[in-house]
């Protein structure tokens, strides 16, 4: 049988009997684990089933904080040696603003000195 051309456009979505079926299986869970609770050996296993989960939770939670920590100090070092190009950076600009400025101030006396010769030579 040919499927229709507005069939297309429904693809991605969830059928509503997938969905029934999905709701029927999550209820079903929950009848059975109340069942399984019921009797002290179902109890034992689903304690033990949510210790294991606990651990699992609190492994994860534990290696997130490491890494955690991990990445913080790796940021902080970056942000350091940033800090410190900066630094560096400035005190280069710094100096070579303070060398520009003396050169220019001896090439602007010996040029005054020469013109003032030159003047010298010229009135003599």
């Amino acid at each position: 049988m040919e499927r229709p051309a507005y069939a297309d456009d429904f693809e991605g979505v969830v059928s509503v009997k997938s969905l029934l079926w999905f709701l029927v299986g999550v209820a079903g869970g929950f009848v059975v684990a109340h069942l399984v609770n019921k009797d002290p050996r179902g109890h034992e296993l689903l304690a033990e089933v949510d210790a294991r989960i606990s651990e699992f939770t609190d492994a994860v939670g534990d290696a997130y904080r490491e890494q955690e920590s991990r990445f913080s100090d790796i940021v902080g070092g970056v942000r350091d040696a940033a800090a410190d190009a900066l630094d560096a950076t400035k005190d280069a600009a710094d100096t070579v603003a303070e060398t520009v400025s003396d050169t220019a101030a001896q090439t602007v006396d010996a040029a005054t000195d020469a013109a003032a010769d030159a003047a010298k030579k010229l009135t003599d």
